[in-house]
């Protein structure tokens, strides 16, 4: 079946992804083959102290998103876009959103770039013997707590941001259990530990606040399960033309950990995947229990297996800053400054670099970064009289930055036996082919692979997960429908682990590790500037 005659006969899937710098939609043949798409671009804004998105800027992300993506089906296949034969939605996980029981929201949206949750993580990981990372919903709901927040006793709902735009397509209140995973911690594909959401009341019982932790939570539910179906105000959000039909099956909300494992076919034991933008972090599958480990994140694959997760903050946004300083200098002396030539000019050069980057060092903290301890970002370049101030080294340098974090997180799983035989890589890092995942490769010492679908990215996961509802078999799991299905052999374009660059690499680790306390001074006397 050509890709027009699918997407008349609704014989198609549609994923959409609420990604940290941009809202994506993708649509996918019978074959899982992308063969539309849309998108709109979006940040986060910094309020009142809070990193946050506001909700009518979701509405309004969404309904762009999907007119691209109706106007490319209709400029490609000279056709309407009404129906799909399912869809799903996911974004980014963990953060603080909070409802009344009517559904109105409470206080803006706290999202995962948020370090303001130490005592109640601190405080929850003690009382749970379970590592509660600050980004987490219920550490955030444990801090307000904390806090004497006024609206506390008026929650009715808890949710993520992709539960939420589910919620409001379908009237079902449910994630999927990678989502449910940065909520509260799981009992396998159980859904969430009764035990410790009984620890959880018995903590809060004194303050008599009028709900149960299990009264405000979503559903949590497995991968392949039906999660509810697109309802007509749920099409009239999407699409307000009311082209889009309703009555389209959805699978779970997922967040974008759990999107991008499906992206990369990384759901297996022994398999992992590194997602790198705003943000960076691997997850990977476990074969066996780890201890508690602060710097490490316990979550879940769509479908409940347990995954290693070390999150970092901040990846990109420093380096995408430094580019359009540049791209501003190029045009202060009458030159046009190409935003494509001038990232790959950086990625290309970063290759011709010192392997150490001739002694640079920066910091790429707009945000706090909890495996550093550090509530607060303060980005940073710096060097010795002696070091060799060169464009290659600087951007060597940024790009080293970018992954220095992480690898301090990736040594400590290291030390603990955790076994990975590849990495597969998506996200803005790895655009220019053969840098990022050449450089990240050797940094963490483990073949570093694109899949040939990884730029479509969590959306396009999505749609796989939304496939997968609508064409397992009985018994069918998520791991054997991705690999034998819609992977069936592919395993990508992999970087290996180049010795030199492992050396450098390793020596930029420790003026980088000998330099932390300056990071940390700036966070203490940069706080009113």
């Amino acid at each position: 079946m050509d890709a027009r005659q699918a997407v008349i006969e609704g014989k198609t899937f549609l994923g959409i992804e609420l990604g940290s710098t941009r809202i994506k939609a993708v649509l996918t043949d019978e074959k899982y083959n992308p063969v539309a798409s849309g998108g709109f671009d979006w940040e986060n804004k910094l309020e009142n102290g809070m990193w946050t998105y506001s909700l009518e800027l979701v509405r309004q992300g969404l309904m762009a998103s999907f007119r691209q993506l109706s106007d490319d089906v209709r400029r490609c296949y000279r056709t309407e876009l009404a129906t799909v034969g399912g869809m799903g939605v996911s974004g980014m996980m963990h953060g603080y959103l909070v409802f009344d029981k009517d559904w109105n929201q409470l206080v803006a949206f706290r999202t995962w770039r948020n370090t303001t949750t130490g005592e109640a993580a601190g405080a929850l990981g003690s009382a749970f013997d379970f590592n509660i990372p600050q980004r987490w919903s219920i550490a955030h709901l444990y801090q307000a707590i904390l806090n004497g927040e006024e609206h506390v006793p008026r929650i009715g709902h808890l949710t993520t941001l992709a539960g939420y735009v589910h919620y409001m397509l379908t009237g079902v209140n449910t994630v999927g259990l990678g989502d449910a995973a940065g909520m509260f911690p799981l009992d396998g594909a159980n859904g969430y530990s009764a035990r410790l959401m009984d620890i959880f009341d018995g903590l809060i019982a004194h303050r008599k606040l009028g709900w149960r932790l299990g009264d405000i939570l979503p559903k949590a539910r497995n991968a392949g399960d039906n999660a509810g179906v697109l309802t007509p105000g749920g099409a009239k959000y999407l699409d307000p033309t009311g082209v889009f039909q309703p009555g389209i099956p959805l699978c779970p909300p997922e967040g974008d950990g759990g999107t991008g494992m499906a992206a990369t076919n990384s759901v297996a034991e022994r398999t992992g995947s590194v997602s790198a933008g705003t943000s960076i972090f691997t997850m990977i599958v476990l074969e066996n229990e780890l201890p508690m480990l602060p710097e490490v994140d316990i979550t879940a694959t769509p479908a409940g297996k347990p995954v290693a997760m070390v999150h970092c903050n901040n990846c990109t946004s420093d380096l995408d800053a430094w580019v359009k300083l540049f791209g501003e200098a190029i045009e202060a002396v009458g030159q046009k400054a190409d935003k494509s030539a001038l990232y790959d000019a950086f990625y290309r050069k970063a290759l011709e670099g010192e392997p150490d980057c001739g002694g640079l060092l920066a910091y790429n903290h707009i945000a706090g970064e909890h495996m550093l301890g550090l509530e607060e970002g303060r980005p940073l370049f710096a060097r010795m009289p002696g070091s060799n101030l060169s464009f290659p080294n600087f951007a060597r340098t940024l790009l080293f930055s970018a992954m220095a974090t992480l690898k301090i997180g990736m040594d400590i799983l290291a030390g603990e036996n955790v076994r990975l035989d590849r990495l597969n890589a998506q996200g803005g890092l790895f655009k220019v082919p053969g840098v990022g995942q050449g450089l990240m490769a050797s940094a963490l010492n483990v073949p570093v692979c694109v899949m040939s679908c990884a730029g479509e990215g969590g959306a396009w996961g999505i749609a796989l997960l939304a496939a997968y509802m609508m064409q397992k078999k009985p018994g069918e799991t998520l791991e054997h429908f991705l690999a034998k299905k819609v992977f069936a052999g592919d395993t990508g374009s992999c970087a290996m682990p180049d010795e030199t660059d492992s050396g450098g690499f390793a020596r930029f680790m420790q003026r980088y590790i000998a330099g932390i306390a300056v990071e940390r001074a700036a966070v203490e006397h940069m706080r009113n500037m």
